[in-house]
C-alpha cells in the first residue's frame, strides 16, 4: 500500500514554490498564514494531517510538523486529539462565515402565511426506503447527463398517477420534469415569446411572482377578473392564459363547468394555449373531486403539477404534461436552461409513486389538513361570526372575507404583528389598481402540527379585537 493511500484524504491548495529545499517550512508557514488572513481558510476549517500534507507537497513530514507547530504558537491553528488540526483565527479582513446568533429566533411566533405545506409531515421513512431501493438498483447511466425531459421511470410513473388521480390524458413522452413551477412557467413563457405571443392573460388576483416571470420573458400580462365561478373568459386577451381552475390562488374558488367550456372554446377560437397550474389539486375535501381541466382539451392545455405542496418545496420538482406539438419546444428550452433535473431525486419520487407510498402520504396529509380547516371554520363561527371562509373545499389555504363595514385589511395586519402572527392580506395579489375587497389569505397547512392551535388562537384574538373595535 502506498504512503498516499494511507493518508487522510483532505485536499489543500496553497500558493507556494517548493522547488528549492531550503526554507520550505517557512514558505509553508507564509502560505498558510496568507490563506487564513485572506479569509480563504475559515475558522473551523480542518487541515490535512501532517503525513497527508507532506505526501501531497512532496516534502518531509517534519517540514509540515514544524510549520503547523509554528502557526499553532501564533494562534492561527489548534490541534485537538481526535479532531485534527483546524484554523482558529478569523481573517484579518473580518471575512468569515457568520455563525449562529445565541438565542436567535424567528421574527414570527406563529405563521399562517399561504403557499406552504407542513414540512414536518415529510415522509422521511418512506423516502429513506425508496432511496435505498434506488441506490441498489439504479443503472450507472442514471448518473450521466440525461434526457432533458427527465428520467423515464418518473415520466412513466407520473403518466399513470396523473391519469388515475387527476384525470390527465398524457403519455410518458409528453411529460417534462422541471425545477419547480417557477422554472416550468419560465420555460413556457420563453417558448411563447419565441412564437411571437405578446400577451398572456392571468387571473386577477393571482400570485405576483408569476406575473414577474412572464414579464421577464418579454411578454405582457393582461389581468382577467375572477368571481365565485372562477376566471371570467370574456376578459381574456392574447393567445395564452395561466389559470388555477381547481383552487384559484388566492381566492380559493373552483372554476365552474360552464366557465371551463368557455375557456376551452376561447382557446380553440384564437389558437391559444392554456397553462393549468394544478398546484394543490390533490387536496380536495369533498367526495366529488374535480379533475384536471386538461382532460377537456389535451391538445390545448399544458398541465403543471408539483411536489411543493404534497412533499416539500425544497425538493424543487415539478412536471409539465404538454400537447404533442409542444414536446420538442419545451424540451429544447429545458436543455438550454439546465440540461436536466436531478436524476436521483426523480427516481426516488418515481419509487414513491410506484410503491403507493406517495398516495398514502397524500391521504394522511389530506385528512390532517381537512381537520385543520374544520377547526378554523369552527373557531370563526364561535368567536368571529362576522368573518366567513371562501374557497375552503380544497387546498392548503382559505380566504377570510368580511363586509365593507368591517375593519380594514391593513388594520388587521397591524394587529397580527402585535400578536407575532404572520398573515397575508389579499391586497398584495391584485394586478390592477384598487379599491379591492379586504381579505386574509390564511395558510392553515403551514404551521407544524404542534403549533397550529396556538396560531389559530392568535388569529381569533386578532380578528375578535379588530371586529370589536
Amino acid at each position: 500500500m502506498s504512503a498516499r493511500a494511507r493518508t487522510h484524504p483532505l485536499d489543500l491548495h496553497l500558493d507556494l514554490d517548493l522547488r528549492h529545499r531550503r526554507g520550505r517550512s517557512e514558505q509553508l508557514v507564509l502560505a498558510l498564514r496568507r490563506a487564513i488572513e485572506s479569509g480563504r481558510l475559515l475558522p473551523g476549517t480542518r487541515l490535512p494531517s501532517t503525513r497527508s500534507a507532506a505526501a501531497d507537497l512532496g516534502v518531509a513530514r517534519g517540514t509540515v510538523v514544524s510549520a503547523y507547530h509554528h502557526l499553532i504558537a501564533e494562534g492561527y491553528l489548534e490541534a485537538a486529539q481526535g479532531s485534527g488540526t483546524r484554523v482558529t483565527r478569523p481573517s484579518a479582513s473580518g471575512h468569515q462565515e457568520p455563525g449562529p446568533v445565541p438565542g436567535a429566533r424567528s421574527p414570527w411566533q406563529y405563521n399562517l402565511k399561504p403557499g406552504m405545506p407542513d414540512v414536518t409531515l415529510f415522509p422521511r421513512a418512506a423516502w429513506v426506503k425508496s432511496t435505498q431501493r434506488v441506490l441498489n438498483t439504479a443503472p450507472a447511466e442514471a448518473l450521466d447527463y440525461g434526457d432533458p425531459r427527465g428520467r423515464p421511470e418518473l415520466r412513466r410513473a407520473l403518466a399513470d398517477y396523473l391519469g388515475r388521480s387527476r384525470g390527465v390524458v398524457t403519455r410518458p413522452d409528453r411529460i417534462v420534469i422541471c425545477h419547480g413551477f417557477t422554472q416550468a412557467l419560465g420555460l413556457i413563457a420563453t417558448v411563447l415569446a419565441e412564437q411571437g405571443v405578446g400577451t398572456v392573460s392571468v387571473e386577477d388576483p393571482s400570485y405576483p411572482h408569476f406575473r414577474d416571470i412572464i414579464r421577464l420573458a418579454g411578454l405582457g400580462t393582461h389581468a382577467v377578473a375572477v368571481d365565485d365561478d372562477g376566471l371570467r373568459p370574456e376578459g381574456l386577451r392574447g393567445r395564452a392564459a395561466v389559470v388555477t381552475p381547481i383552487h384559484q390562488y388566492p381566492l380559493g374558488v373552483t372554476m365552474s363547468a360552464e366557465r371551463r367550456r368557455a375557456l376551452v372554446s376561447w382557446a380553440e377560437a384564437v389558437d391559444a394555449v392554456i397553462v393549468e397550474d394544478d398546484y394543490d389539486g390533490e387536496f380536495q375535501y369533498g367526495r366529488n373531486r374535480v379533475g384536471a381541466l386538461q382532460a377537456m382539451a389535451p391538445h390545448r392545455v399544458i398541465y403543471a403539477g408539483t411536489t411543493s405542496k404534497t412533499l416539500a418545496p425544497g425538493l424543487r420538482l415539478a412536471w409539465l404534461a404538454v400537447p404533442a406539438d409542444w414536446v420538442e419546444r419545451i424540451t429544447s428550452a429545458k436543455r438550454i436552461a439546465d440540461q436536466h433535473s436531478a436524476a436521483l431525486t426523480q427516481m426516488i419520487v418515481a419509487d414513491l409513486l410506484v410503491s403507493g407510498a406517495y398516495d398514502r402520504h397524500i391521504r394522511q396529509c389530506r385528512d390532517g389538513y381537512r381537520t385543520r380547516r374544520d377547526q378554523l371554520r369552527q373557531a370563526l363561527a364561535d368567536h368571529v361570526p362576522a368573518a366567513r371562509l371562501v374557497g375552503e373545499n380544497a387546498g392548503l389555504h382559505t380566504l377570510i372575507r368580511w363586509s365593507p363595514e368591517g375593519p380594514g385589511e391593513r388594520e388587521v395586519l397591524r394587529a397580527a404583528r402585535t400578536e407575532s402572527l404572520a398573515l397575508a392580506g389579499l391586497g398584495g395579489y391584485w394586478g390592477t389598481p384598487g379599491p379591492h375587497p379586504s381579505g386574509l389569505v390564511v395558510g392553515y397547512a403551514t404551521p407544524p402540527r404542534h403549533a397550529y392551535a396556538g396560531a389559530l388562537d392568535a388569529l381569533v384574538r386578532v380578528l375578535a379585537r379588530c371586529f370589536a373595535g
